[in-house]
């Protein structure tokens, strides 16, 4: 099975739509999102670290992550493709994950790009932030979060272009999350044929 990178703005469904597959073709999945969480819940130098980045709206440097995913990426079952949730966000991780993948006789296997619009988005986060209690999800934060998405991450877009593995998928199209749903599940049953 693929390695299948996740790819969209804060609020597009990547955690969803990664459980969707996870299920389907019975994937590893890493969240960085969980991941960090789970450092802040516990407390760890690296969750305090995370914290003072995400309240600010900021990215968490690049050798951190990296070192965090590949420790995640090897405890994984070997051969049956792993979902990466919210990593990579600029070309520079795009670089390390695939050197980090290549050093393990892997490759980055397609990369599933949500696009789903701004308004649409801002509400799903601020929804979110109400049923999940969600500090992160606050107007202010949201707003430099989709400001840092456009200007670090949105341009590694062509960059999975020019290696040859984007798919889209356009919520503004689909219109509905069972439609994409099913749309991205046949594009993953097709690229793994």
């Amino acid at each position: 099975m693929k390695n299948i990178i996740i790819f969209g703005a804060p609020g597009s469904g990547k955690g969803t739509y990664s459980e969707e597959i996870k299920n389907r073709f019975n994937m590893g999945h890493i969240s960085t999102g969980d991941v960090l969480r789970a450092e802040i819940k516990n407390g760890t130098e690296l969750g305090k670290i995370a914290q003072g980045y995400i309240d600010n709206g900021q990215l968490i440097p690049d050798d951190l992550m990296i070192n965090i995913l590949a420790s995640k990426y090897d405890s994984l079952p070997a051969g049956k493709g792993v979902i990466f949730d919210g990593f990579p966000r600029t070309i520079a991780q795009a670089e390390a994950l695939k050197k980090m993948l290549e050093e393990r006789g892997d490759s980055l296997g397609m990369m599933i790009e949500l696009i789903v619009p701004e308004d649409v988005l801002m509400f799903r986060l601020l929804r979110r932030a109400k049923l999940e209690g969600r500090a992160d999800d606050n107007e202010e934060t949201i707003r430099k979060r989709f400001e840092v998405y456009h200007n670090q991450t949105e341009p590694l877009s062509r960059w999975f272009e020019a290696e040859g593995i984007r798919h889209t998928f356009d919520w503004g199209v689909l219109l509905t999350k069972e439609g994409m749903i099913e749309a991205i599940l046949a594009e993953v049953e097709k690229e793994n044929a």
